[in-house]
């Protein structure tokens, strides 16, 4: 909202794991006027119902909704590209497989090609470089460090 003046009519598009950070965006994006475009590998997929509530405030405010398996379809046209760690606190024994399941996910500028010409970044921190190479993390289109600033103050 700061970077954009305001939210309504933005694609987000989430690529990564289906986890809380995810299921956040599922249970509000809509209600804020924003539409969500959502990849995640075979078995990695946000809570059905939280889908269930997503699709239903999506009919309700007249956004869209796109769950895939492919990055690139869901980076096409998106505002804000988003992940965020693919190996969550608890998940330390699932590495290998975690890593593995998500080849060709990782955020590049390859990715951000296939975004809006206004394309940013955000991750809500700390990031591996799996999850994101560093010509996007460290571009002048990467929000992380005010998004960690605007973080800081709800804390």
């Amino acid at each position: 909202q700061e970077h954009f003046g305001g939210l309504k009519g933005l694609t987000i598009a989430w690529i990564g794991d289906g986890n809380n950070v995810l299921q956040s965006f599922l249970t509000s994006a809509a209600k804020l006027g924003m539409h969500l475009r959502i990849a995640t590998p075979r078995g990695f997929e946000p809570d059905l119902r939280i889908i269930k509530i997503t699709e239903q405030n999506s009919k309700e405010y007249g956004t869209k909704l796109l769950l895939t398996t492919d990055p690139l379809e869901a980076a096409d046209s998106a505002n804000v590209l988003v992940t965020d760690t693919w190996i969550s606190m608890g998940q330390e024994e699932e590495k290998k497989e975690r890593l593995k399941a998500f080849q060709g996910y990782q955020i590049t500028m390859k990715t951000a090609k296939s975004a809006a010409s206004n394309w940013t970044f955000l991750h809500c921190l700390p990031r591996k470089p799996e999850e994101v190479d560093d010509e996007v993390f460290y571009s002048p289109r990467s929000l992380v460090f005010q998004e960690t600033e605007n973080r800081k103050w709800t804390i």
